[in-house]
């Protein structure tokens, strides 16, 4: 039972959370991602892509992800899928102009090790984007206490810290290069969509990094 992937058997439940009562911070964070979206060479990879809502609301040709109940709904979305981990060697190098990571690294067994592998398979030019909720926010430190609780999906993951992530980036080859940040409404308790604000804030529900390949 231990080597069943978690999300295999909770696809349908996840998935329905962005019609349901996720739907408000769904596109909230999608206004977020929006706005550096001009700045991103493509072809476009999603790591740990889920069920590919956020993969075909932003435009991400390929995804990959361990589950492969959420990759066949990423596929009828129209997303290239393949059941890959983020760690794992799959794709030549510099196969890509952007590599997107959007709630991924919070579920991934070592981040360093994932990070590399899209250095890897990025072009010189490329971009990393993260999309985060950071341990020190209000929306970490309630998923942390629900993590602690035992929580279907939040009992498997780990929360970092602004400056972690910083350090996984720069050990990984990449220098951040732009945050934007929102979901400023407490959780549990969003009513409406927000626009996104340039720049890094703790009190931040949501967090967007954007990262340049400096190195291999």
């Amino acid at each position: 039972m231990e080597d069943l992937n978690p999300f295999d058997l909770l696809a349908e439940e996840y998935d329905s959370w962005f019609d349901k009562e996720g739907k408000i911070v769904f596109e909230t964070e999608l206004l977020a991602f929006k706005k550096i979206l001009p700045l991103l060479p493509k072809p476009w990879l999603e790591i740990g892509v889920g069920s590919g809502r956020f993969a075909q609301a932003l435009g991400i040709e390929v995804g990959i992800d361990p589950s492969i109940k959420l990759l066949e709904m990423a596929k009828s979305r129209g997303i290239e899928v393949y059941q890959v981990k983020g760690e794992d060697r799959f794709f030549k190098e510099e196969s890509f102009g952007a590599v997107f990571m959007i709630v991924t690294l919070c579920f991934v067994d070592s981040p360093i090790a994932v990070l590399r592998e899209a250095n890897r398979i990025l072009r010189p030019d490329g971009k990393v984007v993260l999309g985060l909720v950071l341990k020190d926010s209000p929306w970490g430190r309630l998923y942390l206490a629900k993590k602690m609780e035992g929580h279907r999906f939040y009992r498997y993951a780990n929360f970092y810290s602004f400056e972690e992530i910083e350090g996984f980036l720069l050990d990984s080859g990449f220098r951040i290069e732009k945050v934007v940040s929102t979901l400023f409404q407490e959780p549990d308790n969003v009513k409406e969509i927000e626009l996104p604000r340039d720049g890094f804030s703790r009190s931040a529900g949501f967090t967007v990094i954007l990262g340049n390949k400096v190195f291999s």
